[in-house]
């Protein structure tokens, strides 16, 4: 079987393909939604992955990472314990969780999956995600671009008639935008932009950051007051605060932090002013998908929110200002990816029920290489970059140029290739360097250069002498900051003696976690109360006698939610 992954930077979620719909498959804790966090529990000497994870984010700080899909691709480390882990690492460590989940689920293995990117991923992180699937066990073809995983989701389910639709996928790290045409069953992308930099995490630290500067500048907070677990907390509010924007023209953050209470009232107002700048960035690649698919506002048909982050009023309001149109979010902007992602598994697997869909997509950056003007009089001349494959050009793709080396006494050319859109070569990124011999005694010293660029991101350089026909080839698989094959085969083995929390004390550990989370907000009897049932329940835990922890889980789970619906969290 394959299954369709929605890799997320806050969210992951799984999902498969069967008789003719979408069937999403939730986790060990009964929920869809697996918090893309990992943590190291020092006592136990385990990982922890998704919400139990989670909820340790301010108790451990320190031993707790998110928010890593940023650094695919980079060569950036991350400290978890006792381990030094990339981001691939910690990805895969979320992936082998969804895989468990769905065996257990299905009761069947899992080998194969299709995994949503951003549309925006360079070359480098695209590889990183394919690795990450590897290391857990995965064999992955196939990467969806996450706004055509969304187009699908829609397409499929409204069955659009030539339609042109955008899709605006805000979600916690990412933002992409893709314009879709959809015509008899046919789903091309006309156009792909977005920022890797940007997503719902910025404007939480936007709220975070008002917070402080209000609380510093009443000298309620000194500076030394603020350590990681404090701001960990804040950001936490802020994030509760971010998603009740809506509710109120006037919303309240309170925090309480080692017996003391912070609170921060704003407005609406105050927060759009701060977030102006992010505002701006959504603005610039919606103009410029627009531009490339030679579209206006009034030609898009329909308007696609997907992502978390795309809920909030501010975000809303600026799409609708942008295209005229009020946006659908019908299906729920978490899910909607993974939906896509498990209509591509079954289009993968040959489903006979897709068999009257077809999905195009496009290379999100343009590909070429180094070249260099010439004047007449001297054979230095000014590098540049020399696009071959222009972006949004669908893909597969081979297209070709001719060139010739600049110095008639040249033995090699060495060709670098870069993706990017800058003139200047040193802006783009450099994905690989292809040396060949010049053969000798040729009149016509000019060669082509070939790209051809597949639905996977795979890039094949030919280049091809034309007098003699002699040709050299290059495969674009590793970048710098992707592990190599052998590297993979290291880490793998390295990631096998991980010790991961046992997925059946995941609902325990998670009780606890909240618990814990819980008493620092408490105070007085309510707090004494708390802690008091912590303690039964981990005795409880002690007896492993299977029906007591049950019993005692139940009413433990009871009093936790009726104490947090006693207090306010902002």
């Amino acid at each position: 079987m394959i299954v369709g992954i929605d890799l997320g930077t806050t969210n992951s979620l799984i999902g498969f393909w069967d008789s003719g719909e979408v069937k999403l498959i939730p986790n060990a804790l009964g929920e869809f939604l697996t918090p893309s966090v990992i943590s190291f529990d020092r006592d136990s000497e385990t990982i922890l992955i998704g919400k139990p994870a989670l909820f340790r984010a301010v108790t451990d700080t320190e031993s707790t990472i998110a928010n890593f899909k940023r650094f695919m691709g980079s060569s950036k480390i991350f400290q978890l314990g006792n381990y030094a882990l990339r981001a691939e690492e910690l990805s895969s460590l979320v992936l082998k969780q969804l895989k468990e989940d769905a065996e257990n689920y299905l009761g069947t293995s899992i080998e194969e999956a299709v995994i949503s990117v951003p549309a925006y991923f360079s070359d480098a992180q695209r590889k990183a995600t394919k690795n990450a699937g590897k290391l857990a066990g995965l064999k992955v073809e196939r990467l969806i671009n996450e706004p055509t995983a969304a187009g699908i989701a829609y397409g499929i389910q409204e069955r659009f008639e030539e339609t042109n639709y955008l899709i605006f996928d805000l979600g916690g790290g990412t933002f992409d935008v893709s314009i879709l045409n959809m015509f008899s069953g046919i789903i091309e992308v006309r156009a792909s932009g977005g920022d890797n930099a940007l997503g719902g995490i910025d404007f939480t630290e936007i709220l975070a950051g008002m917070f402080f500067e209000y609380h510093l500048a009443s000298k309620k907070i000194k500076e030394k007051e603020i350590t990681a677990s404090f701001k960990q907390k804040v950001f936490e509010a802020a994030e509760i605060c971010k998603l009740r924007l809506g509710i109120t023209s006037e919303p309240k953050m309170i925090v309480n932090w080692k017996s003391n209470s912070y609170e921060f009232t704003f407005t609406i107002k105050d927060f759009e002013k701060k977030a102006e700048p992010l505002l701006q960035r959504i603005i610039e690649p919606v103009k410029k998908v627009l531009t490339d698919a030679n579209l206006s506002p009034s030609t898009i048909d329909q308007v696609v929110l997907v992502g978390g982050a795309s809920r909030m009023p501010i975000v809303k309001n600026l799409v609708g200002r942008m295209l005229r149109k009020f946006p659908l979010s019908h299906i729920e902007p978490d899910k909607v990816i993974a939906h896509g992602a498990a209509i591509q598994a079954g289009l993968k697997s040959c489903d006979k029920a897709l068999d009257d869909i077809v999905v195009t997509d496009v290379s999100p950056y343009s590909l070429g290489v180094a070249a260099y003007t010439q004047n007449q009089s001297r054979s230095d001349g000014t590098i540049y970059f020399d696009p071959i494959i222009e972006r949004n050009t669908i893909v597969p793709t081979s297209r070709s140029r001719q060139y010739h080396p600049i110095d008639l006494n040249q033995r090699i050319v060495e060709i670098k290739i870069y993706q990017g859109e800058s003139f200047y070569v040193e802006k783009n990124i450099l994905l690989g360097v292809l040396k060949v011999e010049i053969p000798n005694g040729l009149k016509d010293r000019s060669f082509e250069i070939r790209f051809t660029y597949d639905i996977n991101g795979l890039l094949e350089v030919e280049t091809t002498f034309l007098e003699v026909n002699f040709t050299s080839r290059l495969i674009i698989e590793g970048n710098p900051g992707t592990l190599s094959e052998i590297e993979i085969h290291e880490r793998f083995q390295q990631l096998k003696a991980l010790k991961l929390h046992p997925r059946e004390q995941a609902e325990n550990k998670l009780l606890l976690n909240r618990a814990e989370h819980l008493f620092e907000d408490l105070q007085g009897e309510k707090r004494v109360t708390l802690g008091n049932w912590m303690k039964i329940f981990l005795a409880a835990l002690d007896t492993q006698d299977l029906a007591h922890i049950a019993r005692t889980k139940k009413d433990f789970e009871s009093i936790l939610n009726t104490l947090n619906a006693e207090i306010c969290p902002i």
